[in-house]
């Protein structure tokens, strides 16, 4: 097994979810690129043409809002003014042929990693919902049938009702004797 220039863990906690996409931020790129955020992106502005809106895309001010609040940045100056850019999985792809390192090739292979294990264990997750969701619809039909059961077993287990008294009034009278003769 080949070992990791990152490990993998790294990798996953920058990947965030803005737009309904997974993306990284160019900060966190230059970073794991050994590069500064400014270089970055002045490599992605000079090939513009290779960054197609599902490859990339700045950050609105609303979702820098988010940025800063969930602490992914302590403060809105270590922008620099600038806004971030998000890079999908495709964006980082692309990436490595804008940044032109060994460093560049060896990381992006472990972000893709990471983003193909990212897919793994979201994939496993659904199938686990699935599954939790079939046996609640399995036990909620038998909770209907042990419920029964358990109401048959209460009424077998209560003590027998006392007959009750009849109301009114009986008369007792005492059955006469009858005798039989013998006639021989």
């Amino acid at each position: 097994m080949t070992k990791e220039i990152i490990p993998i863990e790294r990798i996953a906690r920058a990947i965030f979810l803005f737009r309904e996409q997974k993306v990284m931020l160019d900060y966190d790129l230059a970073v794991l690129y050994g590069i500064e955020t400014r270089a970055l992106k002045q490599a992605v502005r000079r090939n513009r043409d290779r960054f197609p809106s599902d490859f990339m895309f700045e950050l609105s001010s609303e979702e820098i809002e988010i940025v800063v609040s969930q602490f992914v940045i302590p403060d809105r100056r270590k922008l620099g003014g600038a806004k971030p850019m998000a890079f999908t999985e495709q964006g980082v792809a692309m990436l490595s042929t804008v940044v032109n390192s060994e460093r560049a090739v060896k990381v992006n292979i472990a972000i893709m990693r990471a983003f193909v294990k990212l897919r793994q264990t979201l994939e496993t997750s659904r199938e686990l919902t699935h599954k939790f969701s079939e046996l609640e619809k399995r036990v909620g039909k038998h909770d209907e049938e042990i419920g029964a059961i358990l109401e048959a077993i209460r009424q077998l287990m209560a003590p027998p009702e006392k007959p009750r008294r009849e109301i009114g009034f009986h008369v007792r009278e005492k059955a006469p004797r009858y005798r039989t003769r013998n006639h021989l």
